[in-house]
C-alpha cells in the first residue's frame, strides 16, 4: 500500500486551462446535463477539434481544362509531409504566384458533401475549389495549392486534432519556405488566398514569422473563423448554448484546444498586407456580422476590405462564391500584382 509521506499541492491543470470560474461551471453542468445532451456537446467538442473524416481530393486541375499542372510535396515547419499541386497559368509564362489552402475538414479542392455520408452529415453541398484556381490561372495566375495537416493526402500530425490555426501555421509557414527555397518559385511576385481555418492560419504564421511575410504582396482571406462563434452557433441551434464551458473541458479532455484558445482575433493584427475579407453577412452558423467584423477590426493592415455575401444564410455558399463570381477575387489580386 502506498503510504501519504509529503504534504503539497499542485494547480488542476484543466483549471489552469478553462479558468477557475468557467472550470466550476463545466463541473456543475457536467453534474446536471442530460446523458442524451451530453452526448451531443462530446459530439461537437470532437466535431471543434478533430475532423471526423478526410475529404478526399475530387477533383484534379484538368477536370477545369488546365491539362499542365503537376503534383508536389513538401515539409511543414515541424516536418509534417504536405501535398499540393503546382499549377502554371493558362497564359504563359508568369512571375505571379497565389498560395492557397482551405478549410477544415475539406481538402484543396474543396468538399464533398454530394457524394453523401459522412460528409453530407455536415452540408450536402459540393464546393468546388478548383474552379476558383481556373479563374485565377485564365487571369495570368499560377497556383501553389496545398493540403493541411490532417486533411487531404498531406500527413496526419498532433494526434489528428485540428487547431483552426494553432497547429495548421505550420503548414502555412511550411508553403512559404518551399516556394523561398525553390529555383522557380522564388522569382515570382507571391500573395495568399487562405480560408477559414487556412485563414486563421496565416494570420498566426505571420504573428510568429514576420520575416517570412515581408514580400506577399496581398492576402484573400474568405470566412476566417471564430470558434467561440462558431461552436456556440451550433450549440444554440440545438438549445444547448448554456454548456459551452463544458463543451470546452470536453474539447481538452480530447487532447483539443478551448473554443477561446482559438481565436483569430489574438492574431490578426499580424496581417501587414493589403487584405481583403468575405463573409456570409447571415452567417446561421455563425453570429455574423458580429462576429467577422470584429476580425476585420483587428487586422493590422492599413488597406484592407470588408464584402459581405448576402442572399444566403449559409456558410458553405460563402465558400463557392468567388468559384461563381470571380470578379472582385481577380480584380484584388490584379491591384496588388499586376
Amino acid at each position: 500500500m502506498f503510504e501519504k509521506t509529503l504534504e503539497y499541492t499542485i494547480n488542476n491543470t484543466l483549471k489552469g486551462r478553462l479558468g477557475e470560474d468557467a472550470y466550476n461551471k463545466a463541473i456543475a453542468q457536467q453534474a446536471s446535463i442530460s446523458e442524451e445532451a451530453y452526448g451531443t456537446i462530446k459530439y461537437l467538442a470532437e466535431f471543434a477539434v478533430r475532423p471526423m473524416f478526410r475529404t478526399p481530393v475530387h477533383k484534379t486541375p484538368a477536370d477545369h481544362g488546365m491539362d499542365t499542372w503537376e503534383d508536389v510535396f513538401f515539409s511543414s515547419s515541424d516536418g509534417t509531409p504536405l501535398e499540393g499541386w503546382y499549377i502554371p497559368s493558362t497564359q504563359g509564362e508568369s512571375d505571379k504566384l497565389i498560395i492557397i489552402n482551405h478549410p477544415m475538414p475539406m481538402s484543396r479542392s474543396g468538399f464533398t458533401g454530394h457524394f453523401g455520408e459522412p460528409w453530407s452529415n455536415v452540408d450536402t453541398l459540393e464546393i468546388d475549389f478548383v474552379a476558383h484556381m481556373k479563374h485565377l490561372s485564365n487571369a495570368g495566375y499560377n497556383i501553389l495549392a496545398y493540403d493541411l495537416r490532417n486533411h487531404g493526402n498531406s500527413g496526419a500530425a498532433n494526434g489528428g486534432i485540428c487547431g483552426i490555426g494553432r497547429y495548421e501555421w505550420r503548414d502555412v509557414v511550411g508553403a512559404q519556405q518551399y516556394v523561398q527555397n525553390h529555383p522557380k518559385l522564388n522569382t515570382m511576385k507571391v500573395a495568399l488566398y487562405n480560408r477559414c481555418t487556412g485563414g486563421n492560419a496565416a494570420y498566426e504564421a505571420m504573428y510568429r514569422h514576420p520575416e517570412l511575410f515581408e514580400e506577399v504582396k496581398c492576402f484573400f482571406g474568405p470566412l476566417t473563423v471564430s470558434m467561440t462563434a462558431l461552436m456556440t452557433s451550433f450549440a444554440g441551434l440545438m438549445g444547448l448554448d448554456t454548456y459551452m464551458e463544458l463543451m470546452d473541458l470536453e474539447q481538452i479532455k480530447l487532447g483539443g484546444f478551448t473554443n477561446g484558445e482559438m481565436r483569430p482575433q489574438d492574431y490578426a493584427h499580424a496581417v501587414k498586407v493589403p487584405y481583403f475579407m468575405a463573409q456570409v453577412v447571415d452567417d446561421v452558423w455563425t453570429d455574423n456580422p458580429k462576429g467577422a467584423q470584429e476580425i476585420f477590426d483587428n487586422i493590422g493592415s492599413e488597406e484592407k476590405e470588408l464584402f459581405w455575401i448576402e442572399g444566403t444564410n449559409r456558410r458553405f455558399d460563402g465558400y463557392n462564391y468567388f468559384g461563381v463570381n470571380p470578379e472582385k477575387m481577380i480584380a484584388f489580386f490584379d491591384k496588388y500584382m499586376k
